[in-house]
């Protein structure tokens, strides 16, 4: 059993984290410049050390649920020394000491963020740390980014959780508000013929982001429509959702911050919407990059939701 005192080797964490990351034994030995056969080991050690399998040996290879515990810790010591590089960097430069000869480098932030706040208030957020900051935005439904997040895949996440994931902090950021849209064109149409709007959902075709967007699915139940019924057509990008929309593919939940003013856009159905709460989970480890990002986007979000 392992002893809560024993610590884990930083060379054996970071093969799990290159052969994870990479998909191959092979092609962590490049990354870290050993052969595979010194990942290999250094990961059994690990396994040894644990008493857990942490790897399925398969192409790629993926984490078992043992594993994902120690790839985050990878990754959080992987994000401290890069912390670490770029402030004696940055000292050095100050100093007119030495340096690399290859200019700043820049500290890699993954972030999991749902596609409508990448498509409206986030990037404006970070774009004055984008200097400074290599942002790696992995773009997810805002009910599955904190899996990323458990994951140890990203080490913060835009989400609709407010259940902090082991190991993170939780804090509210608002809520995007979506309203039923539609183009004047496509209203005429389908609506105000004289049956139940009900009745008419079940008949108008609906647009939806992805098999993974249950908002619109939301809305029709709550009007005790089945959303199986209605046509469907799937638009898995955010503007381009919202131009098939306009175009008069269908009907659908448009968030109110991608509606333009004097926009010709439609309600549906006046004064009705569906508000989803967002929250900012981080790893409750403080490097320099993750807080300030942190509170870019507490900032935006105060304007923006």
């Amino acid at each position: 059993m392992l002893s809560s005192s024993q610590a884990f080797d930083p060379q054996r964490l970071a093969a799990l984290r290159a052969a994870v990351e990479s998909g191959t034994f092979e092609a962590a030995a490049r990354e870290l410049r050993v052969t595979p056969s010194a990942i290999s080991q250094r990961i059994k050690s690990l396994e040894s050390q644990t008493g857990r399998v942490l790897l399925q040996r398969s192409k790629p290879v993926t984490p078992t649920e043992s594993g994902e515990v120690l790839l985050r810790l990878a990754r959080q010591l992987d994000a401290l020394g890069r912390e670490a590089s770029s402030v004696l960097g940055r000292l050095g430069r100050a100093s007119g000491g030495p340096t690399d000869g290859n200019g700043p480098q820049l500290e890699r932030l993954p972030i999991a963020v749902n596609a409508d706040s990448l498509a409206t208030w986030l990037l404006p957020a970070l774009a004055p740390l984008a200097g400074e900051i290599a942002f790696d935005l992995h773009r997810a439904d805002e009910t599955q980014t904190t899996e990323l997040l458990r994951r140890g895949a990203v080490t913060a996440a835009i989400t609709a959780d407010p259940v902090p994931v082991q190991g993170c902090s939780s804090t509210r950021l608002g809520a995007m508000r979506y309203v039923p849209m539609a183009s004047p064109e496509f209203a005429r149409r389908w609506f105000g013929g004289g049956r139940t709007l009900a009745q008419e959902l079940t008949l108008a075709p609906v647009v939806v982001f992805d098999r993974a967007d249950t908002l619109q699915d939301r809305y029709l139940r709550g009007l005790g429509v089945d959303p199986t019924v209605p046509p469907c057509h799937y638009v898995p990008s955010s503007a381009d959702f919202v131009r098939a929309i306009r175009l008069g593919f269908g009907w659908g939940l448009v968030p109110q911050q991608q509606l333009e003013e004097g926009d010709s856009l439609v309600e549906i159905d006046p004064g009705a919407s569906i508000d989803v709460p967002l929250f900012w989970q981080q790893w409750q480890l403080h490097t320099d990059a993750l807080e300030r990002a942190a509170h870019a986007v507490a900032e935006a979000s105060s304007r923006a939701l």
